[in-house]
């Protein structure tokens, strides 16, 4: 069983869409997309340095919009389940079936601008802990103020807060971290710091028109499969206040009986992932389109 997944903010690199845009009918979906949400996808993802990429009402739309380019590129493939992480969700959305490729580029523009406004009110930011065991770890954070943002298993736990908790943490790391790492990230991501931004997502999220997944897809909220576009649509909208669970979205790989993992451009972060926490599952990043023959290789093995 192969499940596809998408990665979330901080996997986009300068000029990582170029070569995508050398496929047939990719620049012309990306001139679409970027007329109706009012940014130019193609140059930021071609042109632009990693500050102006870095702005999270940048990145969020280019990483769906590549997301959704590369896995159409992939042709008429079934995954036996879909995921994203953080952002990443909105992709997996779309391919499922959930909301259009349309709406998803709305709504992912619509968050990246309410996520930014609202990271604009404290400075904030993320940084990762590689090492440590989570049951030291997250009370560590928590007497310093800071949020296990992500728990992404394998070892990694990524931790929000203000510019002020992160520098103390750096002082005081939590005993087994090896390294804190901080991520190219503009706010304290799914956190309290992300609230304002819930309610502008909710009055967006209201005008879409939703259906059920057509793909066991898998919520990174808790790790649970999700059967309606309801509830999809709402976990959505919760989430950018909210932790991510990816490891727990890995144990319920595992126990559906994933085999092989693909994951969407710009990949490698969840790849990286999987080959720590998931032993024996194949796992393939698509970065570039000399990429995709080998993962629908990995996919016909696997469907």
């Amino acid at each position: 069983m192969l499940v596809l997944v998408a990665p979330g903010q901080g996997a986009q690199t300068p000029g990582f869409l170029t070569p995508w845009l050398d496929l047939p009918g990719a620049a012309d979906r990306i001139a679409a997309w970027s007329d109706a949400i009012g940014l130019d996808l193609a140059h930021y993802g071609t042109q632009a340095d990693a500050d102006a990429i870095r702005d999270t009402a940048v990145a969020q739309p280019l990483l769906v919009a590549a997301g959704l380019l590369s896995a159409a590129a992939l042709g008429d493939i079934t995954p036996g389940a879909v995921a994203g992480h953080s952002v990443g969700e909105i992709t997996a959305a779309a391919y499922a079936g959930v909301i259009t490729e349309d709406d998803a580029l709305g709504l992912v523009r619509t968050r990246g601008l309410a996520m930014a406004d609202a990271a604009a009110v404290t400075e904030t930011g993320m940084a990762a802990l590689l090492g440590g065991d989570p049951d030291v770890t997250v009370p560590h954070l928590e007497k310093l103020g800071l949020t296990p943002a992500n728990v992404n298993g394998a070892g990694q736990i990524v931790a929000a807060g203000t510019l002020e908790q992160l520098a103390a943490l750096q002082e005081d790391k939590p005993e087994g971290v090896r390294k804190v790492v901080a991520l190219k990230v503009a706010g304290a991501f799914h956190t309290e710091h992300m609230a304002p931004a819930v309610t502008r997502l909710e009055e967006a999220a209201a005008g879409l028109t939703v259906a059920d997944p057509r793909l066991t897809y898998v919520s990174n909220r808790d790790g649970k499969a999700v059967t309606t576009g309801a509830d999809v649509i709402s976990r959505l909208v919760g989430q950018v206040a909210n932790p991510v669970r990816w490891d727990l979205c890995m144990e319920t790989f595992k126990e559906l009986g994933v085999t092989a993992l693909v994951e969407v451009c710009p990949g490698g972060t969840l790849t990286g992932l999987a080959k720590r926490a998931l032993p024996g599952v194949k796992t393939l990043a698509v970065k570039t389109p000399d990429d995709l023959d080998a993962a629908r290789a990995l996919v016909a093995e696997h469907s």
